[in-house]
């Protein structure tokens, strides 16, 4: 499958993926409905655990609706599936986003404020894409300016910033939320047709990386 030109992409088409109810189907094609990576990804999954990553972007409304839809997914899998978050940057204006996200992380807080955030952004009309609006939602939810601000600035931060970016760009990710599966398999909305599905398609590809195919 040709896939579309990263770079031509607008912040309109990645913020209008498809988001709706999945349909049955009993079997799922490469290329049809997801795609192997012509060289696999490094993941930081333990020996014998699959990596599941989503890309999101918190300004995306398809990735807002799906977070509870993700979260709630995320708390039935085997012990053996590490699903991890991957803020990514299409533009440079999206790494503030980028470290927020790696701060929360690094403060044990994304479970507590992922939602949080999103709501602040999608419901509250926030805008939280520079580091002093952010510096002030973070104070408002618990956390100290200074601390937000020097984990912000961190080189662990930054780095991890910067590898998500990588991972972003490895994956081809062509919209958000999307998926990364064994750093193998690569899933988005357009391809799934929904997120719902994408999910079912994720559940499939687990089961075929842990029967060892």
């Amino acid at each position: 499958m040709q896939r579309r030109t990263f770079s031509a992409l607008t912040l309109g088409t990645l913020s209008t993926l498809p988001f709706a109810p999945a349909m049955a189907q009993t079997g799922f094609k490469e290329g049809t409905d997801y795609l192997k990576l012509s060289q696999a990804v490094p993941t930081e999954a333990a020996k014998g655990h699959v990596e599941v990553l989503e890309f999101f972007w918190y300004n995306c409304p398809h990735c807002n609706a799906f977070e509870p839809t993700l979260s709630a997914w995320s708390k039935k899998l085997p012990k053996e599936v590490e699903v991890k978050r991957v803020p990514v940057r299409f533009r440079a204006e999206f790494e503030p986003q980028q470290r927020a996200y790696y701060v929360l992380e690094a403060l044990g807080k994304v479970e507590e404020l992922q939602a949080k955030m999103f709501a602040a952004i999608h419901t509250e009309r926030q805008t939280l894409t520079s580091l002093e609006p952010l510096q002030a939602w973070a104070e408002k939810n618990g956390i100290p300016k200074k601390q937000f601000t020097d984990l912000f600035n961190s080189f662990a931060v930054i780095g991890k910033a910067r590898r998500a970016t990588q991972l972003q760009e490895l994956f081809k990710v062509e919209g958000v939320p999307a998926l990364g599966v064994a750093g193998r398999f690569y899933i988005d909305g357009t391809l799934a047709g929904s997120m719902d599905r994408a999910l079912q398609i994720a559940d499939f590809l687990i089961a075929e990386v842990r029967k060892g195919r």
